[in-house]
């Protein structure tokens, strides 16, 4: 979600140490005290005040000094999204997170709110009683405030360095769990001290485009295909972004926007072609099939992966089966390791794997999962994400 937050940088911790100072901000007692209850179990975080009101919030404001706010979109006075930019305009590096049970209108507001400067969203459980949805909503907030809070904690990073061309060495010393044989991926060599391990680009000319994206992910895409035209009007292009039902609609009519191409929800069954961007669908894994001598979507209800559903590994390890090495991938940003155990299995298979470097990612996670591994052939800033891509496409293998 470089992508900053509009509206709102964060450029410097508000403390070194202590716990993460958290502000929840709903007109729900019964959804304020189970947040509180869940902060109050953590050991670096602390509930830092419980208000009723946007309203509240923004009078309260210097008093309080959190870190985070967690902030529900419908409440009496002022509702979070008026709340929210008078909240960032007197503190700028506060971190605001989001709240809002899952309706279209809702998901709506919560993609302006991430425009305005919010770092992200949750959706909220329909019913608290609801013991499965209860615990995926305490799960994922957990998270996202020790994540996003963990911006606070450190300097802003350093941009990663331009990467020089490598030389092919040995082949990775890895099983692959394709059958057929591969042509034998390059290891990964460490350009300078300091750097993240590259390894070279495939041989093999791309034909399908992959990205993963989770936190952060929505304002990356819709930044990214605005440069990927000539990409998609000639190779198809999946996508699977973190994200709830209804989020997912409403995001592949933003990138439908952004991109001026087709963009939708993937449909179990269809055929994918050239010329459209296919999203995974909130709740759904996507995973990709030969149906004769086509490429066509499946969709599963699995279990989740990664504890995410739809999650990026099975989009990537499955495509293999339909484009061999003949794959790029994009790991964009987003929190934990999904996509990474994927792309490793690309790059066994011949393929290539970029990954957002950590000063233009909103949490390096995901990102920094697949650098750290060594699978990556480039560690790029988003702004130059796309034209890599585009050249990568057009024939360029370094």
């Amino acid at each position: 979600m470089s992508v900053a937050f509009a509206g709102s940088s964060i450029t410097s911790p508000s403390r070194e140490a202590g716990p993460l100072r958290v502000m929840i901000v709903d007109d729900s007692v019964v959804i304020r005290g189970l947040i509180s209850r869940w902060i109050g179990a953590e050991h670096d975080m602390e509930v830092a005040a419980s208000l009723r009101t946007g309203l509240e919030a923004v009078n309260q404001l210097e008093r309080i000094n959190p870190d985070v706010a967690v902030l529900d979109i419908e409440m009496p006075e002022l509702d979070g999204i008026s709340a929210l930019p008078q909240l960032l305009a007197k503190k700028r590096d506060l971190v605001i997170i989001m709240a809002s049970t899952l309706t279209r209108r809702n998901a709506e507001i919560s993609f302006k709110a991430l425009s305005l400067g919010a770092a992200d969203y949750i959706p909220k459980p329909e019913s608290t009683r609801e013991t499965s949805a209860a615990d995926v909503f305490h799960h994922d907030l957990i998270q996202k405030i020790r994540h996003l809070g963990a911006r606070l904690r450190r300097k802003p990073a350093v941009a990663s360095p331009p990467l020089a061309p490598t030389s092919p060495a040995a082949p990775a010393a890895r099983a692959s769990a394709i059958a057929r044989p591969a042509a034998p991926a390059p290891a990964p060599q460490t350009l300078f001290p300091g750097a993240m391990s590259t390894r070279p680009f495939s041989s093999q000319a791309p034909k399908v485009l992959l990205i993963g994206s989770s936190t952060g992910g929505p304002q990356a895409l819709m930044s990214l295909v605005t440069e990927l035209g000539p990409v998609i009007d000639r190779f198809p292009v999946l996508i699977t972004q973190h994200m709830p039902p209804t989020f997912t609609t409403i995001l592949a009519e933003h990138l439908a926007r952004s991109s001026r191409r087709p963009s939708a929800e993937a449909i179990d069954g269809e055929p994918v072609k050239p010329g459209r961007i296919y999203l995974a669908p909130g709740g759904k894994h996507m995973r990709v099939v030969r149906n004769g001598a086509e490429a066509a979507i499946a969709l599963d209800d699995g279990p989740a992966v990664n504890f995410c559903k739809p999650a990026v590994d099975p989009l990537f390890t499955s495509a293999i089966d339909i484009w061999h090495g003949n794959i790029l991938s994009v790991i964009l940003t987003g929190m934990g390791s999904d996509g990474m155990r994927g792309g490793k299995d690309i790059v066994a298979a011949g393929g290539s794997v970029i990954a957002q470097d950590e000063a233009s990612s909103v949490v390096w996670g995901m990102p920094g999962a697949a650098a750290n591994a060594g699978i990556c052939a480039a560690i790029l800033p988003l702004n130059q994400i796309g034209a890599k891509v585009n050249r990568l496409f057009a024939g360029d293998r370094a």
